[in-house]
């Protein structure tokens, strides 16, 4: 059941993410930052958590749950550091997905080769 609901969850905001690309003139580079401020904005409330508890990677692994990844990093290093955790607290948390990235993006860059766009 677990599989069906990650499906749900994350299905529904790509349909989100798909309907605002094709019903307004926003860029996907605008809808990006609207999902990551959205995940913010729902950890506050305190919405977020309970939704990845319930659909776990279907929560997580949309720019929802990196948006809510950073304010949950923010607010536990604001706890252990103080004012200076508000700077520094996101991006130790989301230092390991960032970092994988990179390092996937380099390995594909490496093995892929590139062609002529015209």
């Amino acid at each position: 059941m677990h599989y069906f609901w990650a499906f749900l969850v994350g299905g529904a905001l790509c349909v989100i993410g798909q309907l605002l690309i094709d019903l307004t003139n926003l860029t996907p580079a605008r809808i990006l930052v609207l999902f990551v401020v959205s995940g913010v904005a729902l950890s506050a409330l305190g919405w977020y958590r309970p939704l990845a508890e319930f659909a776990g990677a279907g929560a997580t692994v949309p720019l929802l749950g990196f948006g809510h990844l950073l304010a949950q990093g923010v607010v536990a290093a604001v706890e252990r550091h103080g004012l200076l955790g508000a700077l520094t607290g996101g991006f130790s948390a989301a230092a390991g997905g960032i970092a994988a990235s990179l390092v996937c993006g380099v390995i594909a860059s490496l093995a892929a080769r590139s062609k002529d766009q015209s």
